[in-house]
């Protein structure tokens, strides 16, 4: 690591498999130790979390009990995720910290506030119930972080957001994280912040366009697709994350595949916070091949080795295409993204890859596995 950390950081560097620093965290983490506000954009799986979480645990000082920094996320789901990073990397420092997330039980939430965190990760809403009951005092607090700040500063969020800023001090330094970032939402940014730096990271490990990725597709009626996602519910050595537009059809597919006594999870925002963990648990341990989810609720988990994408249904847009195709391939590993078709989505298909310049192939299933159409002559 060649930008100058605190002591324990270099040590849990050196303990972790990181060999050098992604193109994000080589831009961002001088600029925030600096002290300044960023907008930073990079694609999904280029290492976001550690580009921020580095400089926010260098600038903590832990004989201080007092809040130093905030992260907030959308989902619950990334909040936890981003908490468990923080554990690790914050081993060694004597550094506190904890979650507050919506769904948890509210009493268990005040007994870890009575432990004097210098960090909170939570998700915007109970975080500010929590600043108007006076329990959370953002009064000391230098550094917010706003990650997946699409999300964030949408409608529902927003007006949250905007109060746990203002809550903070007025020279507080705020940082926002996300994959894609449409004008509307980057000047509700700047409206929260003072001359921000601007990082635009367009292909550093992009797993939309590396190389490393193969996009492919298979074309059958609406009613057929359940039975290409069970022939690919039995691909040998794969760990697939599928995606579905209606949460309604979830419950049908999952009956359908149960029935068939496949290997596969699914996973809704609508789910108990318990199920949801229990099945990412098993997903992330391998005891499930495959988890089919909506975009809502598979949105920044970071889940090590997903081998394919699958798009059950057809991404809305462009930037739903680019957030589901990167959770494969991330950090230079191989993946495959599988776009199951009508044939009159293909065209709209072929016109996302076109404008994202990425090579598309037909394909079909031939003796459980993948295959050009030609197999079959």
């Amino acid at each position: 690591m060649n930008i100058h950390l605190k002591p324990f950081l270099h040590e849990v560097w050196e303990k972790s498999e990181f060999q050098t620093m992604t193109a994000i965290q080589e831009a961002a983490i001088p600029v925030i130790l600096e002290g300044r506000d960023v907008i930073a954009e990079s694609p999904t799986g280029t290492g976001k979390t550690m580009a921020y979480l580095l400089p926010l645990l260098d600038k903590i000082d832990a004989t201080l009990p007092s809040l130093q920094a905030v992260v907030i996320a959308s989902s619950q789901e990334l909040v936890m995720q981003i908490f468990h990073e923080f554990q690790k990397w914050s081993e060694g420092s004597g550094i506190r910290g904890t979650s507050i997330i919506g769904g948890a039980n509210p009493k268990r939430q005040l007994e870890k506030l009575k432990k004097r965190p210098q960090v909170i990760f939570a998700t915007p809403g109970r975080l500010l119930e929590l600043i108007k009951q006076k329990k959370v005092k953002m009064h000391e607090v230098k550094l917010i972080v706003l990650d997946e700040g699409d999300q964030l500063l949408k409608q529902e969020h927003l007006q949250s957001v905007q109060n746990i800023v203002k809550a903070a001090l007025a020279d507080r330094q705020v940082v926002l994280f996300s994959a894609t970032l449409n004008q509307a939402a980057e000047q509700l940014a700047k409206d929260l912040m003072k001359t921000p730096k601007i990082i635009r990271i367009t292909n550093a490990d992009s797993g939309v366009q590396s190389e490393n990725v193969e996009h492919l597709y298979l074309v059958s009626e609406r009613r057929d697709k359940i039975k290409l996602l069970e022939k690919m519910a039995r691909f040998e050595n794969a760990k697939s994350l599928a995606f579905i537009n209606d949460i309604g059809e979830l419950e049908v597919f999952k009956q359908k595949l149960h029935f068939k006594e496949l290997s596969v999870g699914i996973l809704h925002s609508e789910m108990k916070k318990l199920e949801r963990q229990a099945v990412l648990k098993a997903f992330r341990a391998g005891d499930l091949k495959m988890l089919v989810a909506t975009d809502v609720a598979a949105r920044g988990l970071d889940i090590q080795g997903i081998t394919h994408v699958v798009q059950i249904d057809l991404p809305r847009d462009i930037t739903q295409y680019i957030h589901r195709a990167g959770r494969t391939g991330r950090m230079g590993a191989n993946g495959t993204v599988i776009s199951l078709v009508t044939v009159r989505e293909e065209r709209e298909l072929k016109r996302y890859c076109r404008e994202l310049n990425i090579p598309l192939h037909k394909r079909i299933i031939y003796k459980g596995e993948l295959a050009p159409e030609t197999v079959r002559r």
